[in-house]
């Protein structure tokens, strides 16, 4: 037996590869890309978002331009394209436009929890009008509430059922 190992050469997918080929898809559309992994085992994971929601005709025809632009025999994978879920936190500032007059519930970096209904966004914060409880409202407590982009750890929609 030789000393010597031999290793199987394997081509990795780049997530430039994959960004490269969804771009062209979704080119002129309202569709927006949230996050693309690939993984060592070329696992290609892309989910995306819309300004008007994302069907899932939209995530197969995103699916079918990867899938068709890459060659399984040069390169084995697995690919899955998602739509962004509801639970998931927010990652880009379209989101955050995109969800205007939906409410939010926030984590800031001094590790705080606020909520409110999501107002306004600029460049580089957002404005909540706040939630606040019979004894907030009694106290005049202030209703709106300006958060920089920079001290928000995480924000996800609150879903209401009422």
């Amino acid at each position: 037996m030789s000393p010597f190992l031999f290793f199987e050469s394997r081509i990795m997918i780049t997530v430039k590869q994959v960004r490269d080929l969804v771009d062209q898809r979704i080119e002129g559309t309202d569709i927006f890309v949230v996050d693309i992994t690939v993984s060592a085992a070329n696992a290609i994971r892309v989910t995306v978002d819309a300004d008007s929601g994302v069907s899932i005709e939209k995530c197969i025809e995103v699916s079918r331009q990867v899938e068709h632009n890459l060659d399984r025999e040069t390169e084995d994978f697995s690919l899955e394209v998602t739509s962004f879920g509801l639970t998931e936190p927010l990652q880009l500032h379209r989101q955050y436009v995109k969800n205007t007059g939906r409410n939010l519930k926030i984590r800031l970096s001094d590790d705080t929890q606020v909520r409110g209904k999501l107002i306004k966004v600029a460049d580089d914060f957002i404005q909540l009008e706040k939630i606040l409880t019979k004894k907030q409202k009694k106290e005049g407590v202030e209703k709106d509430l300006k958060i920089n982009f920079k001290d928000i750890i995480q924000a996800k929609i609150e879903i209401s059922f009422k």
